[in-house]
C-alpha cells in the first residue's frame, strides 16, 4: 500500500468517527446552565409538580374539615364562603411573593386553588349581567375562580332578583368606570332591594373592534354597550367617523349580531371574540389607557372585617335641614377622621327634587372609630343604611 493510499485510509477512517461523534451528540440533551441536562431539570420539575399535587390535596382535604367543623357535615358553599378570609389569603400571597412569577399570576393561581377547595361539595352560584362573553362574566371569573356556575341574566334588574329570591348565592354588576362614571341603574336598586354588598372587583377593561369582515372599509355600523362606545369615542371619530354606532344592551348582544349581520362590526371584550367566532380588527381601543371598570358582589349578608376594608353608605339629610344638609351629613366624618372616597347622589323616588347620597368609606362598620362616626351619622339622617362592609380589591 502507497503512502498516499495510507493516508487517505486514516482521513476515512477519521471523518466516520466524526460522524458517529456529531450523531450521538445530536440525541444528547443541550446542557444547561451549572452543567445540568434538560433531563435533569425535567426530573426535578416532575418531582416539584409531584410535592404540589400533594400540598394541593392536603389544602383540600383541610377546608373540607373547616366545613365538616362548622356543621358537622358538608352544606351549601355558601355556608362557609368567607370573602373577608380570601382576601385576607390572596393579600398574603402577594406580600411573600419574590418571583418570577408577576402578583398578577399568584394571585390568579390562589384564587382557582380556593375556588376548587370551596367547590368541592357543590359551587357557588353566582348571576351576572351576562350574556356570555361580557365584562361582568370576565369580573366573576377574577373574584371566584372558574370552579362556579356562572349564571348570565338579561338585566340588572334580573341579578338583584334572582339573588333576592336564594336563586343565586350572589351577583356581580358594574357600579362605575373610571372614564365615564357611575351606573345609575344598580345604583337605584339599592333604594328598594335589601341586598348586602359583600365584595368589589376592579377589572382593567380593553376594548376590542371585532366582526367578520377582512378590514375596517366594509364596516356599516357598530354594535357595542353604551358605556363601551363611549370610552372608544375619540378611536372612532379618528378611524371610522363616518360609520354608524348602535346602542344595544350589552358587549355580547353586540357581538351577536356582529356574527349574524353582514356589514356589522361589535366592540367588546376579547372574550366575546372567541365566543361567538369573530375576527379581532383593531385591539386595544379604548381612549384612556387606564380604563378599569368597578363591579359590586351582591349577596344577602354582611361580613366580617378582613383588615383592609371600604363601607357603602346610602343616606338622605333630614327636611328640617333647609341650609347645609349635606354639610351635616358629612361633618362626623371629618370629627372621626375618617377618610371619604366617593359621594354620589340619585332622585330619592319618593317626591320631586328629593334626593339620596350614596357614601363610599374607607373601613368596616365595625371598627369602633368607624362606629362611632356611623351613629352621629344616623341620628342626622332621615334614611340611613349600611349598603355594605366589604374587602378592598386585592389588584
Amino acid at each position: 500500500m502507497t503512502k498516499k493510499s495510507s493516508r487517505a485510509k486514516v482521513k476515512r477512517a477519521a471523518r466516520a468517527r466524526g460522524t458517529a461523534t456529531a450523531a450521538a451528540n445530536a440525541n444528547k440533551e443541550p446542557r444547561a446552565a451549572g452543567s445540568q441536562s434538560l433531563a435533569t431539570l425535567r426530573d426535578e420539575i416532575d418531582s416539584v409538580d409531584r410535592r404540589i399535587h400533594e400540598l394541593l390535596n392536603a389544602r383540600a382535604g383541610l377546608a373540607r374539615r373547616v366545613a365538616e367543623s362548622k356543621q358537622g357535615l358538608v352544606g351549601s358553599a355558601i355556608e362557609f364562603y368567607r370573602p373577608e378570609r380570601e382576601a385576607q389569603v390572596l393579600r398574603m400571597a402577594k406580600e411573600r411573593n419574590q418571583g418570577p412569577l408577576r402578583d398578577e399570576e399568584i394571585l390568579r393561581l390562589f384564587r382557582e386553588i380556593m375556588s376548587a377547595c370551596l367547590a368541592q361539595e357543590e359551587p357557588l352560584k353566582v348571576a351576572f349581567l351576562g350574556p356570555e362573553g361580557t365584562f361582568t362574566q370576565t369580573a366573576v371569573l377574577k373574584h371566584f375562580g372558574h370552579s362556579v356556575r356562572a349564571l348570565p341574566l338579561l338585566s340588572i334588574d334580573e341579578v338583584f332578583q334572582e339573588v333576592e329570591a336564594g336563586h343565586a348565592d350572589f351577583g356581580v354588576v358594574p357600579i362605575e368606570n373610571s372614564t365615564e362614571g357611575t351606573v345609575n341603574h344598580t345604583l337605584d336598586r339599592f333604594l328598594t332591594s335589601p341586598l348586602k354588598i359583600c365584595g368589589e372587583i376592579e377589572l382593567r377593561i380593553h376594548q376590542f373592534l371585532m366582526g367578520r369582515m377582512a378590514s375596517l372599509k366594509t364596516i356599516k355600523r357598530i354594535c357595542s354597550h353604551s358605556q363601551s362606545l363611549a370610552q372608544c369615542r375619540n378611536w372612532l371619530e379618528e378611524h371610522l367617523p363616518n360609520v354608524e354606532c348602535v346602542p344595544v344592551a350589552s358587549n355580547a348582544e353586540g357581538a351577536r349580531r356582529a356574527r349574524d349581520e353582514d356589514g356589522t362590526a361589535a366592540i367588546a371584550g376579547d372574550t366575546a371574540a372567541e365566543v361567538y367566532g369573530l375576527k379581532l380588527l383593531a385591539r386595544e381601543i379604548e381612549d384612556q389607557p387606564d380604563n378599569t371598570t368597578r363591579f359590586f358582589v351582591l349577596g344577602r349578608q354582611l361580613f366580617r372585617a378582613s383588615g383592609q376594608d371600604r363601607t357603602t353608605l346610602l343616606c338622605s339629610g333630614r327636611h328640617t335641614d333647609t341650609h347645609g344638609a349635606l354639610f351635616r351629613l358629612l361633618e362626623p366624618f371629618a370629627e372621626h377622621s375618617v377618610n371619604m372616597t366617593r359621594i354620589e347622589s340619585r332622585p330619592s323616588k319618593r317626591q320631586k327634587w328629593d334626593y339620596v347620597f350614596f357614601f363610599d368609606i374607607e373601613g368596616h362598620a365595625e371598627d369602633p372609630v368607624i362606629a362611632r362616626a356611623l351613629a352621629e351619622l344616623k341620628k342626622r339622617a332621615s334614611l340611613f343604611r349600611v349598603l355594605g362592609s366589604y374587602p378592598r380589591a386585592v389588584l
